[in-house]
């Protein structure tokens, strides 16, 4: 086992879905085989236009050949191990590149840096994770929410100094904390929603600076929902409330449905913004997917 780089764009020719699995070429089994069961960190190279650089974290469980594509194969993804950077890691920062294990001995690039599949050292490894998850500034939750100790230690420490093995692993094991992840999946929402619910429009931020919305799945954690920025959205309690009880829903071009089942549809469409769609980032990766969205329709909206 070791941890692993997997380079990914938005607009990959192949059948990737970050948080389910990563379709790659028989050139790079080897490779792959050598992340089966760690953790791996997905990367958006450089050359894509407003590129995320590191951005999430993955675990693969399962290397099969693809049923569909004769000659590629598919690194399946653990569920519940997906996860979303809070901040953009670019390849390269004030120190130099962050991946140092992508320089030759005399200090440059090498092309190992151009490999869409490659091993990473656990120095490197941490070093990303500390910067794509550190939270100087953790998003407060709402009254009744579970609270842990931030990162603090575990992710926001300074990116210098090499980490000794049992604190690499202690790391990994916080990744799969349910607490945690809550955690860093409503900043993460929030952040991208700029703390506004996307149903009512309102951004409501209380005396004590906490922002009165919920980071809400789409597809719940429960039913395998991904801790994914596109199965998130921001939504007040109230449309919360709602939305988990399918008495409002969204279609695939985000217009806001509201059910035949609701028993005051007048006051629910009162509470919905004026141009009757939510309100979503505008990256394409951070809204949300329409395949969690039909997912919601189909077991949780009320026709």
């Amino acid at each position: 086992m070791g941890f692993g780089i997997f380079i990914h764009r938005t607009d990959s020719i192949y059948d990737d879905s970050p948080a389910e699995q990563y379709q790659f070429p028989s050139q790079y089994l080897g490779r792959v085989q050598a992340s089966m069961g760690d953790w791996i960190i997905y990367y958006e190279p450089r050359k894509v236009a407003a590129t995320r650089g590191y951005f999430a974290v993955a675990k693969v469980t399962q290397i099969i050949p693809d049923p569909k594509a004769p000659g590629m194969y598919l690194a399946l993804i653990e569920p519940g191990s997906y996860l979303d950077f809070v901040n953009a890691v670019p390849f390269s920062g004030p120190d130099g590149v962050i991946e140092r294990g992508v320089l030759n001995d005399a200090g440059r690039i090498s092309g190992r840096a151009q490999a869409a599949v490659r091993p990473i050292s656990a120095v490197d490894f941490n070093r990303i994770l500390s910067i794509g998850l550190a939270e100087d500034q953790p998003e407060l939750p709402r009254s009744g929410e579970a609270i842990d100790t931030p990162m603090g230690a575990g992710f926001s420490d300074g990116i210098q100094a090499p980490f000794m093995f049992e604190e690499e692993r202690v790391r990994v094991t916080r990744l799969s904390s349910r607490i945690v992840r809550d955690r860093l999946f409503r900043r993460l929402i929030l952040q991208a929603y700029d703390k506004r619910c996307a149903i009512t429009g309102l951004k409501l931020i209380n005396g004590g600076g906490r922002a009165e919305v919920d980071a809400a799945h789409i597809r719940p954690v429960e039913a395998d929902g991904p801790d994914i920025l596109s199965n998130g959205i921001a939504l007040s309690g109230t449309a919360h409330w709602m939305f988990d009880r399918g008495l409002i829903g969204l279609s695939e071009d985000l217009e806001i449905l509201v059910s035949r089942h609701a028993n005051d549809r007048d006051s629910i469409q009162g509470l919905i913004n004026k141009t009757e769609r939510a309100i979503v980032p505008a990256g394409v990766h951070e809204r949300p997917h329409p395949q969690f969205l039909r997912w919601h329709r189909e077991n949780i909206f009320k026709q």
